[in-house]
């Protein structure tokens, strides 16, 4: 597949554009990767009007349900966008319970072209197979520069917050941490993320673009966006303003991930703040918390790669994001050659950092103890390009859409150290500015 780059000779920002070829395609099928400008968050990319769309629903255990591992493994070459459910691991444990839920477990789709942006150098791209379809692309573009477009954005948006009850969510969630921690004293497990959620409701007139915008001027983060599906009969999404990779996969067979564990809240005061990140880089228990994913990424890591290419190059690192510090931890390695991108996602799915250690019994334990399904929480986005690299974040700190409900959630790595007063100020840390953002 011979593959077509057209550079424009102007800039637009991502928001714009989005918004412009959603009034021209409708926000069905819309996919953006957005990102916040970084290391990390060079490129953001937009995707209209899909070629092709692979989908599927349901769990392992479900009637005419398929395995969306399969689907992956057969998607042909092009740029794919999309998203997995963190039950697909039903197809990987079906010996485990899950939860089932009405979201699409996979909803992936084939853009071309492609629209990249350089947030780094402020370079705007058309990318593709077929030259008429870029120069149809560019022609779009140049119209709505022409015409001094600019997206009207709603300021007016409000929300129904009736049904988000803090205090009893609070109560419900350490009542859950002091469970896990009595299993890790009984030696069943010795680390389990567990999270909860709330409900907003908006106007069933609002269009999810619109409620992105709203929400990334407060929670710009390097592995974010939305993605829209376009089935009938089933309006759906995902927001994410997400700062974690899962995994990256290179054309010469690299991988990497950066799981993220331990939290502290950013104060706008300067000593303040550095008096945060300090007491998360020294506090024993976000470090062994931290370190504890690590060993459970290199094992995954290790069912796919040549064995002695797993590294650790950076270990509990500090981030630092507009809400909160974060401790990141880097681990590599060299996957084998008669190995793939899925097999990849299937040794390391569903992610080590929100879901503990050792990880299929976590997972048991999870579902035993959270209320609701997660969805699209804790699952990925996932990114395919032409040549074949792919890349993944996860999906914390995100909205999970469906018709006019949106789900927000927040979760904690508990460990044996973990005091439930505490762990439920860290959900607050992560929980309510993504319900502030709404507001």
């Amino acid at each position: 597949m011979k593959i077509f780059l057209k550079k424009i000779n102007f800039w637009i920002d991502p928001e714009s554009l989005a918004h412009y070829f959603s009034s021209l395609y409708g926000e069905e099928g819309l996919s953006w990767l957005d990102s916040n400008g970084s290391e990390n968050g060079k490129w953001s990319y937009l995707g209209v009007n899909p070629t092709k769309i692979i989908s599927c629903r349901g769990i392992n255990s479900s009637q005419n349900a398929t395995n969306p591992f399969e689907k992956l493994s057969k998607i042909k070459k092009g740029f794919w966008i999309g998203w997995l459910n963190y039950e697909a691991a039903s197809w990987l444990e079906p010996n485990n319970f899950w939860n089932d839920n009405n979201m699409n477990t996979l909803w992936i789709a084939s853009y071309d072209p492609i629209i990249k942006f350089d947030l780094a150098k402020k370079e705007l791209f058309i990318e593709g197979s077929n030259i008429q379809e870029i120069e149809y692309y560019e022609k779009i573009i140049k119209d709505g520069k022409s015409k001094e477009y600019k997206p009207n954005l709603r300021k007016n948006l409000k929300f129904n917050f009736s049904k988000v009850n803090l205090e009893e969510l609070s109560d419900d969630f350490q009542q859950n941490i002091t469970k896990i921690k009595s299993f890790i004293k009984k030696g069943d497990i010795f680390q389990a993320n567990i999270s909860t959620n709330c409900e907003v409701e908006a106007n069933s007139k609002y269009k999810y673009l619109d409620i992105y915008s709203k929400i990334r001027k407060k929670l710009k983060a390097p592995f974010s966006g939305i993605i829209v599906s376009n089935l009938k009969n089933a309006k759906e999404g995902v927001i994410s303003t997400s700062p974690e990779r899962f995994l990256k996969l290179t054309t010469d067979g690299y991988v990497e991930t950066r799981p993220i564990k331990g939290t502290r809240p950013r104060n706008s005061e300067a000593k303040a703040d550095a008096l945060n990140a300090i007491d998360l880089i020294t506090n024993e228990k976000d470090r062994a918390e931290n370190i504890m994913i690590v060993d459970l990424l290199r094992n995954d890591l290790g069912k796919v790669c040549e064995t002695g290419s797993i590294l650790v190059p950076e270990l509990l690192k500090l981030e630092s994001f507009p809400k909160v510090h974060h401790l990141t931890s880097v681990i590599r390695g060299k996957l084998k050659k008669d190995n793939t991108w899925v097999d990849l996602l299937k040794a390391c799915w569903p992610g080590g950092s929100i879901t503990g250690a050792p990880k299929i019994r976590a997972c048991q334990r999870i579902y035993e103890l959270e209320k609701d399904e997660r969805g699209p929480y804790c699952g990925s986005f996932l990114k395919i390009n032409w040549d074949g690299e792919f890349d993944s974040n996860i999906l914390i700190r995100s909205f999970i859409l469906s018709e006019n409900k949106i789900k927000i959630y927040a979760g904690c790595g508990i460990v044996l150290d973990s005091i439930p007063q505490e762990e439920n100020k860290e959900l607050y840390w992560k929980l309510i500015p993504l319900i502030d953002s709404l507001k």
